[in-house]
């Protein structure tokens, strides 16, 4: 038997888990007979199909997973998952293999980068597919696996350590990683559940809702409607979905201990939560003044509210917009790029190289330069009241490094392509920090569509790696991790 059969035994459950999250769109789709009925119904019965030929095969992998384990079946369920997500786009709306697996590949990784046009006009049942992929995605359909999987005889440890986003992947809140998991997964649901009562609240129908309340949660930026938020014009709603974008960029970890003790003190003492709000406020408030200096607003007072939500929303990679920023000033749309690529917390359903690590590599570099003024002092990186190891800061530093390398390097190859260099880049860092639209022919009036199949499959791929935070996949793709 292949020595990664208990991987496959695995993945065999967790399709046959996923393939129950079809019964909702199956369900809506029979009760509004929008046409594809059949399609979900058959595709429920392939995905359990599947999920039991595979566990069936390898029923007999029953051991304890190892981290090599951990690391192949998470890159395994994020590389599988969209090909059986991509079916109902391929079949229903008949889009091409490449298209399809993009905008499953979107869903998942809760990036929100979209192919499809006329979104207004999809039948419901797939439009609810689609911000389904984004709720199950953002906090990880790997940590809902954690929580069940025990329970049938495998183990979640090294599964969370691959999964869980931030350099400080051993830190738990309980004693067993399944309670973690349950702890984490039950305040993501009671949020989801109060994002939708706001947005029905708002002015929203309950469809909208329940879509845009999956989005927001999972910091993803799918909506029903090609306008996005643009398309209801309602400052009451830009405000909900700001304060639940805030909310979801902090550390969930961080909100499990403030319900566990009911001290708010818990974010106070947060380091990422602090300068996540401070970074906000600092570029808003910079943002709008240059946007109403500059002519683009006539009053200061519809700068800000423009600048406010579209500075949350780009920074917490959930990429919603009311209006078309990509033709604002150059220097607004790199600012809100460079955001995204650190802004949300570790912990988060946000994308990016996390705040922790934004800190952790400013900390270095200025005990760097102490070191080189006074090369006999002693400066320890300090992080939360907590020396950090060195062993973290030297991964974060390679982390840095390769993630700066894979930006320039997948740049190049788009713009090797034919693409002119602010679609290239802008593309690249929306993709590897999941989040959505960037700037040029892929801005937020526009989508992925003008690109190639051989484009389209660069940003899957940096979907997945920024995903993945990139060690996991390319760890993956190395000679040495297939030696026995």
């Amino acid at each position: 038997m292949s020595r990664f059969a208990p991987v496959y035994r695995a993945l065999g459950m967790i399709l046959m888990l996923f393939g129950l999250t079809l019964l909702a769109p199956f369900g809506l789709s029979y009760a509004m007979d929008d046409g594809a009925t059949r399609m979900f119904f058959l595709m429920f019965l392939l995905v359990l199909s599947c999920g039991c030929l595979l566990w069936y095969h390898y029923r007999r992998g029953r051991r304890e997973l190892n981290v090599r384990d951990g690391v192949l079946l998470v890159v395994l369920v994020w590389v599988v998952l969209p090909a059986f997500s991509a079916l109902p786009f391929m079949i229903h709306l008949g889009m091409t293999h490449t298209d399809a697996y993009f905008e499953a590949t979107s869903g998942l990784t809760a990036t929100g980068a979209t192919i499809i046009s006329g979104i207004d006009q999809l039948p419901h049942s797939i439009n609810l597919w689609r911000h389904l992929l984004h709720w199950f995605g953002g906090m990880g359909l790997i940590v809902l696996a954690v929580a069940i999987l025990p329970m049938l005889g495998i183990g979640g440890r090294q599964m969370l350590a691959a999964e869980v986003p931030g350099p400080m992947k051993e830190s738990r809140l309980t004693p067993r990683v399944t309670e973690t998991a349950k702890g984490l997964w039950l305040i993501y649901i009671a949020i989801t559940i109060l994002c939708i009562l706001a947005y029905a609240w708002g002015g929203m129908s309950w469809f909208d809702a329940v879509c845009h309340a999956f989005s927001t949660v999972a910091l993803g930026g799918f909506s029903t409607h090609d306008a996005s938020f643009g398309y209801f014009n309602s400052p009451r709603l830009e405000w909900i979905a700001v304060g639940f974008m805030v909310f979801s960029g902090i550390n969930y970890a961080t909100h499990f201990l403030f319900i566990r003790s009911r001290s708010p003190m818990h974010y106070v003492r947060d380091p990422e939560a602090g300068w996540f709000i401070g970074v906000l406020l600092v570029s808003i408030l910079i943002l709008a003044n240059y946007l109403w200096k500059d002519g683009v607003f006539s009053s200061m007072d519809d700068a800000m509210r423009h600048t406010i939500f579209h500075v949350v929303s780009v920074a917490t990679t959930s990429g919603f917009s009311t209006m078309d920023y990509g033709q604002w000033p150059m220097f607004v749309g790199l600012w809100l790029l460079f955001l995204c690529s650190f802004a949300t917390s570790a912990g988060s359903t946000g994308g990016g190289i996390k705040m922790m690590r934004a800190l952790l590599l400013y900390k270095q570099v200025y005990r760097e330069l102490i070191r080189a003024m006074h090369p006999s002092a002693v400066y320890h990186v300090r992080l939360g009241g907590a020396t950090a190891p060195m062993t973290v800061l030297f991964a974060v530093l390679a982390f840095a490094f390769v993630y700066m390398a894979c930006i320039v390097i997948l740049t190049l190859t788009l713009s090797f392509t034919g693409l002119d260099i602010v679609t290239a880049f802008s593309a690249v860092v929306a993709c590897i920090n999941n989040t959505g639209p960037g700037l040029g022919l892929v801005g937020p009036a526009t989508n992925y569509a003008v690109l190639e199949d051989f484009q389209t499959w660069v940003c899957i791929f940096a979907m997945l790696l920024g995903r993945l935070e990139i060690f996991t996949l390319l760890v993956v793709l190395t000679p040495a991790f297939w030696r026995k």
